[in-house]
């Protein structure tokens, strides 16, 4: 403990009264935890990588400080140098293994380098690496085909993107030109992109910029664990319909929204919360977006769309990430009637639908249905998430454990009570979890929740693993 005291947080130290906290917090974990929790052991797996024989961490740090963004920035106090990976496992420079329970931040679905999805990407590099969309090409139309056949109604018009953020901002434009309007409703917390529109929808201040972004309205965030309505998402609703009424000239354009908001800590939004809201959004000649970026393509295990869950069907459908299990490729996907807008002028995008991303995202749908991930998702997701509730039986600090299938969240407190963000003790265990050879992610606007999105081909004894590095880590605060 007294380790943690003396790290720095922010500029400061960390104060009296937070060590006096920490402590009352030991007291309390020594008292409900066994005293022989051992050192985990990481399941067998048979590959090792070739030997590495390129820069040492300290020279890329060197290139990275020199020639790249200085708003770049990594997740240890020790830089991981990530050098090969293989399924559920990354390699580090010196071949040491890690259980990846992030995912490249919830892209890898299929599992690093899997040998269908790169076959897919060699052979048709070898073929033709690039023309243009002015020419035929099969790669784009059997992947918009097989993507379409994955969406509901008639969401059946694709349109190719290179990421999230441009896919979400053409969704953003549609919607306008569809609907005449140019208000947006979006969620606070929620995270839809860097560029100007969506970084306007984006609901958190860590992630704007002071640049103008109007006509951006964000209503409250139906959160089960810190929002004011608890689970209710009926009460939730009413604030949407309360900004159309008090907030704009009673159009709207769009209502976007993640269904499991994932930069924002795993918040999965209060059941049946989207019902009334696209109800209202409707009712105001709006259309309705979903964010699928981080939460779809099985991720949830449950469905194969997050949005599924909350019974409804969007306008607009938008993804990236899981799509290509690491290829740059994003997507949006609409009605024909609404896809028709894009012809009032000329669209035109020189790297979406690229044959090379096309015949990745393709190889991954096929790999998902293959291997039954959606299922694997779902049974051993379920498993993970009820050992980490576990964890929370067994300790204070951990105030929440939420989310679905291999998007999970687990959210550090020092304070159950007042559910005051446990930020540096986050920071912490995250580092010790990379010492025993599990990797997570960080989220919140705190940066207190545990990220937990592995590729979709973990299994029990991994999710076993990632549990008992985490009871460890903790035990040893």
């Amino acid at each position: 403990m007294q380790g943690i005291l003396t790290r720095r947080v922010f500029s400061g130290r960390i104060s009296l009264s937070s060590q006096r906290c920490f402590s009352q917090l030991a007291q309390k974990n020594a008292s409900l935890q066994e005293n022989d929790v051992t050192v985990p052991k990481m399941p067998p797996f048979d590959y090792s990588p070739p030997p590495y024989n390129g820069p040492t961490v300290d020279e890329i740090m060197a290139k990275r400080k020199a020639y790249l963004s200085p708003s770049l920035f990594h997740l240890y106090k020790k830089p991981l140098n990530v050098v090969d990976g293989k399924r559920q496992y990354l390699f580090d420079d010196e071949g040491r293994r890690y259980l990846d329970g992030f995912g490249g931040i919830a892209t890898v679905g299929c599992g690093h380098c899997h040998p269908d999805v790169v076959e897919a990407i060699v052979n048709q590099t070898k073929r033709l690496q690039h023309s243009t969309v002015l020419y035929l090409n099969s790669a784009i139309a059997d992947f918009a085909e097989a993507l379409a056949s994955k969406l509901p109604g008639d969401l059946n018009v694709v349109f190719f993107t290179n990421s999230g953020t441009e896919a979400n901002e053409l969704a953003l434009m549609m919607a306008k030109l569809y609907t005449g309007s140019h208000d947006i409703i979006s969620l606070r917390n929620g995270y839809h992109g860097n560029a100007a529109g969506t970084m306007g929808a984006t609901g958190q201040s860590i992630w704007k910029y002071n640049v103008v972004q109007s006509g951006t309205h964000h209503a409250l965030n139906p959160d089960p664990y810190r929002g004011v309505f608890g689970s209710d998402g009926e009460k939730y609703a009413k604030d949407v319909q309360d900004l159309i009424e008090y907030g704009t000239s009673s159009n709207v354009a769009a209502f976007v929204s993640e269904t499991i908001q994932g930069v924002g800590g795993i918040v999965e939004l209060a059941p049946g919360y989207l019902p009334p809201v696209y109800s209202s959004i409707k009712k105001a000649g709006g259309l309705c977006i979903a964010d699928e970026v981080q939460a779809g393509f099985a991720r949830t295990g449950s469905h194969f769309w997050s949005f599924e869950a909350q019974g409804v069907t969007p306008d607009i459908v938008t993804m990236a990430k899981g799509i290509g299990n690491g290829i740059p490729l994003g997507a949006v996907v609409t009605t024909p009637e609404i896809a028709k807008v894009l012809t009032r002028r000329n669209y035109f995008n020189t790297f979406g639908g690229n044959p090379v991303c096309t015949a990745a995202g393709l190889a991954v749908l096929r790999v998902i249905e293959k291997e039954n991930l959606q299922e694997n998702a779902h049974v051993v997701g379920s498993y993970l998430k009820d050992r980490l509730t576990a964890l929370k039986n067994k300790y204070e600090i951990i105030g929440d454990v939420r989310g679905r299938g291999f998007m999970l969240g687990v959210e550090l407190v020092t304070d159950r009570q007042q559910k005051t963000p446990a930020k540096a003790e986050t920071a912490h265990v995250l580092d010790q979890m990379k010492e025993l050879g599990v990797l997570i992610g960080r989220g919140g606007i705190y940066s207190n929740v545990f990220r937990i999105t592995p590729p979709l081909c973990f299994t029990k004894e991994d999710a076993d693993f990632l549990v008992d590095a985490m009871d460890y880590s903790v035990s040893k605060m």
